[in-house]
């Protein structure tokens, strides 16, 4: 596989800086975009060397703490853009993330990847993190339409049709252009890494359908607790 040169890196600063430039001109905020930029530079650096000890250290507890971790960022960011950020409403987003998200990482990476043991680092991590960044989107996307459609009706089913609807369009989207439009991130590393690219094929079917499924279960979670709380 071709190896990038960091110093080749600094040619995508280009293009970047076209769009701090727009979005700084057009809404207002300059730091946003170098702030998330540079964290995400960063934190790439920094989880690039702990895989390397993670992926050596099969201890499944060590391997539950990350999972943990993940969940708890992920509801945490997952408040970013909506209103309500009382703790309740967190634990709602935290539950709905971990109920779909390791349901989806045990069919994954036990039933179709038939892993010889529940947790190999190398496959449950990567798979796991895709999974719950998936489920953040999804939940943020549907809460914050589902906050403007209620506080506006105050009609909770057609607000959770809407919010639904909402969440999915880019899961739902990402399958209908996948193989004509677009090859995924899996299958384009896996392809340019020299796998045989029916075998990536196979990986990218069961990544694309976890998404969609994944998405679909944790926003279905959140409102199955949401309307407990609003019928209180």
């Amino acid at each position: 596989m071709q190896t990038i040169p960091l110093i080749n890196l600094l040619y995508l600063i280009l293009p970047l800086i076209v769009v701090w430039y727009f979005y700084k001109t057009w809404v207002g905020n300059q730091k946003e975009i170098i702030y998330a930029t540079s964290r995400m530079i960063i934190q790439l650096l920094l989880i690039g060397y702990l895989l390397l000890y993670l992926f050596e250290n099969k201890n499944i507890y060590l391997g539950g703490i990350i999972l943990l971790f993940m969940i708890f960022v992920s509801a945490w960011i997952s408040l970013r853009n909506i209103k309500n950020k009382t703790k309740y409403e967190y634990s709602l987003i935290a539950i709905s993330l971990a109920v779909s998200g390791l349901i989806h990482l045990f069919i994954s990476t036990y039933l179709v990847l038939d892993l010889e043991y529940l947790y190999e680092p190398q496959y449950v991590i990567p798979i796991a993190g895709m999974i719950f960044a998936n489920i953040m989107n999804a939940l943020s996307l549907g809460i914050e339409r589902f906050e403007n459609e209620y506080n506006h009706s105050k009609d909770f089913v057609s607000s959770r049709a809407i919010s639904i609807k909402a969440c999915m369009i880019p899961q739902i989207n990402s399958l209908l252009a996948v193989g004509l439009v677009s090859l995924p991130g899996m299958m384009t590393g896996q392809i340019l890494s020299g796998v045989d690219p029916l075998i990536a094929v196979r990986y990218q079917i069961m990544i694309m359908a976890m998404l969609l499924s994944s998405a679909g279960i944790s926003i279905i979670t959140y409102f199955i607790l949401k309307e407990k709380t609003l019928n209180y």
